[in-house]
């Protein structure tokens, strides 16, 4: 029987030992009566270090906001008969704090006498690492697919985050060149409201959509008597805009007149409103944006060559939707989410041929055309799937479709493809390129400038299995 017994307190000693939470014992006066491997592992107390002390050994940060008394009985355990699992710091051997979670229970016999206390210990710091780690992933996800209201996971979309956010904490003019309709103005937003002074004025003006006396005035200001009509004193909004951020639009089209005193202001920092000799300083920075080529424009003598390049001290470029085809389904799923809202809808998604045509189009329209295409679905659409047939005709009819049959024009570091000769890619090929890049369709999409899509769409075509056989 004896024997049993010894055999039977080994095991369960074995089994405290290869548990990962810490656990240790109380006797009725408080003093530790076991300790088993984790609470080594966690506390670097040794078993032979910590029976026979009490639990102050570890200073854990509660126990009823007091430290562990020396008189057990007065000990919370033993009033409350339990202690909630709560997150808290013990003190490691060492002198630092461990995160963990303490919980504690009183033991009694049959005849309610005390037998003791069971704690147990859970080592916060690896769940801790693995949370900071989730974090930092969904940190970097955010930046990969948003930077304020811009949605991208493309390279050349992730080259323009990483300018947005080198360039938003200075107070350099910053000159944002696209086609329209790529969200020239929404780069401008992110790079003030990213930037340390986010808090300040932004003031967007359109130099196309005013003329040159009235362009003049809403930028400068006017005093009163400057021309007719001009009433009183009225402040231009480079002065509203002090301390914050100027974006002027469709720069392109500043008049030669315009761009002097364009050019004025960044050079002196300093404004005179109309009618009035009296300078005034200003504290903004200007952000700028075309559509043109102002390099050209400089060319013909038509844009100051000066001005350029006082404006192009951090150019960025935007690039248009069909260079950045693999962002069209989140930035679809994104116009549908805000369609559903508008409309009290609730679309999901967009049919396999629908999409099909989206990934196809030239989008001349960029971005705006595309946020018009769902748009223009939503008025059409009766079910919680935007079809072919809800898309607009020039969708739906191909009107600038891409052509059928991939070319490769550029040179492909691979056994396959090694000249910058242009090649028609046939099944082989593709079969080829799906070997030499792992079956990764993405990859192969890159190395023949094609989306995704359409690398599925020869696959099919030519019954190649979606995955490696």
């Amino acid at each position: 029987m004896e024997t049993y017994q010894l055999w039977n307190v080994n095991f369960l000693n074995q089994i405290l030992d290869t548990m990962a939470e810490g656990l240790f014992t109380l006797d009725d006066q408080g003093i530790i009566t076991s300790w088993n491997k984790s609470m080594e592992k966690i506390t670097g107390y040794s078993e032979q270090e910590a029976l026979g002390n009490t639990c102050s050994l570890i200073e854990c940060s509660r126990c009823f906001g007091k430290k562990c008394p020396a008189d057990i009985n007065k000990c919370g355990v033993i009033k409350h008969g339990k202690t909630e699992a709560k997150e808290c710091f013990v003190r490691h051997k060492d002198g630092h704090d461990i995160a963990v979670i303490k919980n504690a229970r009183l033991a009694r016999d049959e005849n309610d006498q005390i037998l003791g206390i069971v704690e147990t210990i859970t080592d916060l710091t690896e769940l801790k690492k693995i949370k900071k780690t989730a974090d930092e992933a969904q940190k970097k996800l955010k930046k990969t697919y948003r930077l304020g209201n811009i949605i991208g996971k493309s390279a050349v979309m992730q080259n323009v985050f990483d300018a947005i956010q080198a360039v938003a904490n200075s107070r350099a003019t910053v000159l944002i060149q696209g086609e329209s309709g790529t969200g020239k103005e929404l780069v401008a937003k992110a790079i003030h409201y990213t930037g340390a002074d986010s808090s300040g004025p932004l003031i967007t003006v359109n130099c196309s959509a005013l003329s040159e006396t009235l362009l003049e005035s809403e930028l400068f200001g006017h005093v009163k008597g400057a021309f007719t009509g001009a009433h009183k004193d009225r402040k231009g909004r480079f002065e509203e805009a002090d301390g914050g951020t100027v974006f002027l639009d469709e720069i392109g089209e500043l008049t030669p007149y315009m761009q002097i005193k364009l050019l004025r202001v960044l050079q002196e920092k300093e404004i005179e409103r109309v009618g009035d000799s009296k300078k005034r300083k200003i504290d903004i920075r200007i952000v700028a944006a075309t559509h043109k080529n102002l390099y050209e424009l400089t060319q013909q003598g038509k844009f100051r060559e000066d001005l350029f390049y006082r404006l192009k001290v951090f150019p960025i470029n935007v690039p248009p939707l069909k260079n950045r085809r693999e962002d069209i389904p989140i930035l679809v799923n994104h116009f549908i989410k805000e369609g559903n809202k508008r409309e009290n809808k609730s679309i999901k998604t967009v049919d396999t041929q629908g999409m099909k045509r989206l990934m196809e189009h030239q989008w001349p329209g960029n971005i705006r055309e595309l946020e018009n295409a769902i748009e223009h679905a939503f008025v059409i659409c009766n079910s919680n799937r935007i079809e072919l047939s809800d898309l607009p005709v020039e969708i739906r009819e191909n009107q600038g479709r891409l052509e059928n049959i991939p070319l490769i024009t550029k040179p492909i570091q691979n056994s396959l493809y090694n000249t910058n000769k242009v090649v028609r890619l046939t099944k082989p090929d593709l079969l080829k390129l799906l070997e030499e890049c792992n079956w990764n369709k993405a990859e192969v999409g890159r190395q023949i400038q094609k989306s995704r899509t359409s690398v599925w769409k020869y696959m099919k075509k030519w019954d190649i299995p979606l995955q490696k056989p």
